[in-house]
């Protein structure tokens, strides 16, 4: 068992072997594919798990999904308030014609609390229909998913309403996946990176006049003190940054009645020896990885985290982030609304002239669950952002733009430093929910995991 604590709210997430029709509670969740609802001649479900509840509430389930015309479809849900089990309510949520990837799982675990919420559900249980046969890891892989979705799903960002209700939600059983020791310490590693995520939506979501940038800055210092065992923050001022000659990052600030704040967060690992050293580049969904790398505490790995936005500013924070002796850089940035035109809005484009980092990063994005799709640096669009006064301009054609951009920024990385650059202008933000995703956050966890000794 471990606790997600979020601000006023806790939720407690446990896996267990248990029989589903002795499980006591307000709703017992099941995820169906298209294919768990096959039938027999005499109209009963074929599938074990939906066999043995609707045997015990008399045909009512088959019923039900019949009446309201339930074909498990993705993100289709029915809920019954029944008698005769130890659940006050059922309810069956659609996974598709198949579900195989923790993208469909994060999903799954998102209606999942919208079902739960609904239902004024204090405990609560999730299974699947078609858990038989699943590998060891393939298990571990839902499990953390549907955490994460759970999570992610129940949490609202209610700091600037004037009234707000906080999620009566308190625990959460995952049944059939397995239990034990590796289990667990999945379900943990998923509170850990939501936490993370939490945050990025948060700093997003602030108004500019809230999160000004003395204001990040003490975020930054805030991650530090709390994980200080980790985690060192130095925060350099207008004149400091003056003195590495950040031109760009400056003449962007002189805009703003802020004072400029250049945030260096240091992670050193706990023991061990450092073997690669990585930096991120970015601002909320960098600082959302910091906390969650602060509670994994990853070892044998350095990053070096800079916070900067903008096309300007981000130059001069690769610059920096490569003078630290750095071997791989990350940077993400809602950079190019040609992104978002050519990928929609829920895949982020990514940008590399090295296609061992970019398999990393999709890798990683892979068992996030976040949608990374690469794109291609072609050199000869550079021809567009020639100057005729400067070496360089910061913009150049309007056909693709995002494409452009990379460009740009490539010419301020160390030709010797592995580089990603991740434009996700499209899914960092959710207009129909109108809150920020936290983006980018769960993806670059993982990728400073695989490079690292996390164990």
């Amino acid at each position: 068992m471990f606790y997600v604590c979020q601000n006023s709210w806790k939720i407690s997430f446990s896996a267990k072997d248990v029989d589903i029709t002795e499980w006591k509670g307000d709703i017992l969740v099941v995820g169906v594919t298209e294919n768990d609802l096959a039938r027999d001649s005499n109209s009963n479900f074929e599938n074990s798990i939906l066999k043995k509840l609707d045997s015990k509430l008399g045909g009512l389930l088959a019923e039900a999904s019949i009446e309201e015309d339930f074909s498990g479809k993705v993100g289709q849900s029915t809920v019954l308030r029944i008698t005769g089990l130890g659940s006050k309510r059922v309810g069956v949520i659609g996974l598709g014609q198949s579900a195989s990837t923790p993208a469909d799982f994060k999903a799954f675990g998102e209606v999942f609390a919208t079902a739960a919420k609904s239902a004024q559900a204090t405990n609560a249980a999730i299974v699947l229909a078609s858990s038989e046969g699943l590998s060891a890891q393939s298990k571990l892989s839902y499990a953390y998913a549907i955490t994460s979705g759970v999570v992610l799903g129940i949490f609202e960002d209610n700091r600037y309403r004037s009234e707000s209700k906080k999620p009566v939600l308190t625990s959460v059983d995952i049944i059939g996946l397995g239990s034990g020791p590796e289990l667990d310490k999945k379900l943990k590693y998923a509170g850990d990176v939501t936490s993370g995520v939490i945050l990025g939506r948060e700093l997003v979501n602030s108004p500019p006049n809230v999160l000004t940038p003395g204001v990040l800055a003490e975020e930054a210092s805030k991650i530090a003190s709390t994980y200080s065992e980790v985690f060192t923050a130095t925060i350099l001022n207008a004149e400091q940054c003056k003195e590495l000659k950040m031109g760009s990052y400056l003449g962007v600030a002189e805009a703003s009645a802020n004072p400029p704040h250049f945030v260096h967060l240091r992670y050193t690992p706990p023991s061990g020896p450092i073997n690669v050293k990585l930096a991120l580049v970015g601002k909320a969904a960098v600082f959302g990885a910091a906390k969650a790398l602060g509670q994994i505490k990853p070892l044998g790995v350095e990053v070096n985290n800079t916070d900067a936005e903008g096309r300007l500013t981000l130059a001069d924070a690769l610059v920096y982030a490569c003078n630290q002796g750095v071997e791989k850089v990350v940077d993400l940035a809602t950079l190019t609304g040609a992104c978002a035109v050519a990928l929609g809005p829920t895949i982020a484009g990514v940008f590399t002239p090295n296609d061992d980092p970019a398999k990393e990063v999709l890798e990683a994005s892979e068992v996030s669950g976040e949608k990374l799709w690469r794109l291609p640096l072609e050199e000869s669009y550079w021809e567009s952002m020639k100057s005729g006064v400067a070496d360089m301009k910061n913009s150049g054609s309007r056909q693709g733009g995002a494409i452009c951009a990379a460009l740009f920024l490539k010419q301020f990385v160390d030709e010797k430093v592995q580089w990603v650059h991740i434009d996700m202008v499209g899914p960092v933000w959710n207009y129909k929910k109108r809150s920020a995703t936290g983006f980018g956050v769960a993806t670059l966890v993982e990728w400073v995991l695989k490079n690292s000794s996390y164990i």
